[in-house]
């Protein structure tokens, strides 16, 4: 039986808590999915938190933030991606989508306004007293606009990384003149977000480019093997000058879109999570299992605390699954515990409220979204009930370009919030007062 829903404003003040909702709306797009092999027990549909502004700090803020004045970077040219990188940093969000969400926008805004500045510069790189001044003012438009006053601290970001660092090419015609940029610019002009990740067309374009950046002034006969860690933090660094002159040569939203899809091939390929110490679940599962309920009991136990760190993707979720498989396996445990006490992929992610709803962001790049009226939101995933694999092997790790690999489906977008709403509660602890938004 279909009831009607009306929208009503509670304010409702509640001391370390946030609030979330679970949509069954009908969706309206299906992306791709990630990997070829998509297996998923029921049909995904997309689940949108939705935040209410906070009674102390409203969701517009009309002040306009007194800057250094000694940045050169025009913030005016990315507009709309600096208020993206707010939305997806949003004060009570960036804490938990900091990996997935708001830190790969972060790091593709600052790419992007030094790239776009080497246009009048000719150089894709700051100086350290510039970087400190331009570091600052992003933090501070960012926090005008909503974003976490720590978002610099949440993402590691450092002045040092918006200088050359340790790359010997900083000016635009010296790069020009040492990397085939025709070439570069055809293997990254459009990144396709699912296939890049598996061919790594403009990784592997970007990865040739860099090297030869960090070749310059290496004397030829350096010894190898002592020069081989010195040499990868050159790459690494010079990988960042690539970036910057590929952001320069595409207009900010081409811009956002490729780095974006190049950072979620290499978040993806990772568990975020921090494995706390598992001695009560070797003791009660390792060899042959004395008692089905006390392993369980300690798996679960143990998975709770998982669930406290932050929402992750469902390919991440497939490898923090592996990962702790292994870990597992190496103390021991040899039976698979996941089958055993029922442990799904969503269980390693940030739960909602006492339902115990692990909520699964998207492997595709996403952003949350703003509305004066409805807040913040984002989509992830309620309903991928995907068992998670126990690993066949401790020294094989898994692969979403492993055709063979199962792994949750995308889930799919919405262009709409109507329908049928139910209120949940994130066991999660903010330091703040916030305002509820229920649906009636």
């Amino acid at each position: 039986m279909r009831h009607s829903y009306g929208l009503n404003l509670l304010t409702l003040t509640l001391l370390f808590s946030l609030c979330v909702y679970e949509s069954h709306c009908g969706s309206v797009g299906d992306p791709e999915a990630i990997a070829p092999d998509i297996s998923s027990s029921v049909n995904p549909q997309p689940f949108l938190p939705l935040l209410a502004p906070s009674p102390l700090t409203p969701f517009t803020n009309d002040s306009i933030p007194t800057l250094s004045g000694l940045c050169t970077l025009n913030f005016t040219a990315a507009s709309d991606m600096m208020s993206k990188t707010a939305t997806d940093c949003w004060a009570f969000f960036a804490p938990v989508l900091a990996n997935v969400v708001c830190c790969p926008q972060l790091e593709a805004t600052l790419t992007t306004l030094i790239g776009h500045s080497s246009k009048y510069s000719r150089m894709l790189s700051l100086n350290i007293t510039h970087a400190k001044h331009c570091l600052s003012d992003v933090e501070k438009i960012l926090e005008s606009q909503g974003a976490n006053k720590t978002v610099q601290k949440i993402c590691s970001i450092q002045p040092k990384n918006l200088t050359e660092a340790s790359c010997p090419v900083t000016k635009v015609d010296a790069f020009e003149s040492i990397v085939d940029s025709s070439k570069l610019l055809a293997a990254c002009q459009k990144v396709d977000p699912v296939n890049e990740c598996c061919q790594e067309v403009c990784q592997n374009a970007i990865l040739d480019a860099a090297r030869k950046l960090a070749e310059i002034g290496i004397a030829a006969n350096l010894e190898g093997v002592h020069a081989v860690p010195e040499q990868s933090t050159r790459i690494d660094d010079c990988k960042n000058i690539v970036l910057r002159w590929l952001a320069s040569n595409l207009d900010p939203s081409s811009a956002n879109k490729v780095l974006r899809g190049l950072s979620n091939c290499k978040v993806n390929k990772v568990c975020p999570l921090v494995f706390p110490n598992m001695t009560r679940v070797v003791k009660e599962c390792a060899n042959m299992i004395t008692s089905q309920a006390a392993c369980c009991k300690a798996m679960d136990s143990y998975v709770s605390q998982l669930q406290e760190q932050s929402f992750i993707t469902n390919l991440q979720a497939l490898n923090c699954a592996a990962s702790l498989g292994v870990k597992l396996q190496k103390a021991n445990v040899s039976n698979n515990v996941y089958q055993l006490c029922h442990i799904n992929l969503k269980d390693f992610s940030l739960q909602v409220g006492s339902q115990e709803y692990g909520c699964l962001l998207p492997s595709l790049p996403s952003d949350a979204t703003f509305d004066k009226t409805s807040g913040v939101s984002f989509i992830c995933d309620l309903n991928d009930n995907i068992a998670a694999p126990w690993p066949s092997s401790i020294s094989e790790p898994p692969s979403s370009c492993n055709r063979t690999t199962k792994i949750p489906a995308v889930p799919k977008a919405t262009s709409a919030q109507s329908g049928l709403y139910k209120n949940l509660m994130l066991p999660f602890l903010f330091s703040s007062l916030v305002v509820l938004k229920l649906l009636l």
